[in-house]
């Protein structure tokens, strides 16, 4: 090997991009796997352009751990709810639109200085998606008589009531 880059001295400056690019490739495709993306898309790949409102450079929990830190445009509708990646990071990631009834409210809770809502995103597929409560909050104003009933097991304050959730 060192006979072959002594010999050959362009190599590590061909072979350092050619490890970018696919370690950039890779990333996202098992990221889009692991999260749940790719088993939504099957269903709920978006097949025009989403004319709703939207919100660009929001971040969501899905399965997994998977983050998606400020690279989302979620956006609502009376229709459904729309999801897409930031168009750098969008390999392997197209864009979602569910109807709302393909969309549940899961649980509300805190987590140190915040507070979320997880959702569960597919009737058959059931991802788990935590976005931001105030995010949330636009969302349901965008969707008006549309949006998700609240789990019968949520306090009337928002707060999960500790028995009854760890059954859902």
């Amino acid at each position: 090997m060192h006979a072959y880059l002594h010999s050959h001295p362009a190599a590590p400056t061909l072979i350092f991009p050619l490890f970018f690019v696919a370690f950039g490739c890779t990333v996202p495709l098992l990221i889009c796997r692991l999260s749940g993306w790719a088993a939504l898309a099957r269903r709920f790949r978006a097949t025009l352009p989403f004319t709703g409102q939207t919100f660009s450079w929001k971040s969501a929990r899905m399965r997994w751990g998977a983050g998606y830190n400020n690279c989302l445009t979620i956006g609502a509708d009376p229709a459904g709810l729309s999801v897409s990646m930031a168009f750098l990071f969008r390999l392997g990631h197209p864009p979602l639109f569910l109807p709302w009834h393909e969309v549940s409210i899961r649980r509300r809770f805190k987590l140190l200085f915040g507070k979320y809502v997880e959702f569960r995103l597919g009737g058959e597929e059931q991802i788990p998606f935590a976005i931001d409560a105030k995010l949330s909050e636009r969302l349901q104003s965008a969707a008006g008589i549309n949006w998700p009933a609240e789990p019968k097991s949520q306090s009337p304050a928002g707060e999960p009531c500790p028995q009854e959730c760890a059954n859902l």
